[in-house]
């Protein structure tokens, strides 16, 4: 039955199916998908940058809730009465968001600046509370 697929091998065919299913979803991506996030681990804090080029900071919205630090940002097309010819219109409208646990940060200290595309959140690490020194006697 093999031998009349168009395909050197059974392993031609799905390769085939997971090349598409990678070009698919990487389009799915640019489309709908996230933004990209470095953070890095500067010993008492974490730093984290978002990129979020072409939004207002108004657009863009920081929510903490359940352990998590949630980044949203929204994208509104403006409404208007005159009628553009476009053709072309590739810029998208829409919302975007990302999740991240932030276990062991003190949430009350985090700080976050919007400059040039790029929003950078500070998150400073919570300090493991330790347990007061005693002594025991020995009976």
């Amino acid at each position: 039955m093999f031998d009349l697929m168009p395909f050197d091998s059974e392993r031609g065919l799905l390769r085939s199916f997971d090349q598409f299913e990678k070009n698919f979803f990487r389009e799915m991506d640019r489309t709908f998908g996230g933004f990209k996030t470095d953070i890095q681990d500067k010993g008492d804090r974490y730093v984290m940058e978002a990129e979020l080029p072409g939004f207002e900071k108004e657009d863009i919205r920081l929510s903490v809730e359940n352990g998590y630090l949630t980044i949203s940002a929204e994208h509104r097309e403006e409404a208007s009465d005159d009628k553009k010819q476009y053709i072309r219109r590739e810029r998208k409208y829409g919302s975007f968001a990302r999740s991240f646990s932030i276990e062991g940060v003190d949430t009350e200290k985090i700080s976050a600046e919007y400059k040039n595309g790029v929003l950078v959140i500070d998150l400073p690490k919570r300090t493991p509370a330790v347990p007061p020194s005693q002594r025991i006697e020995i009976r």
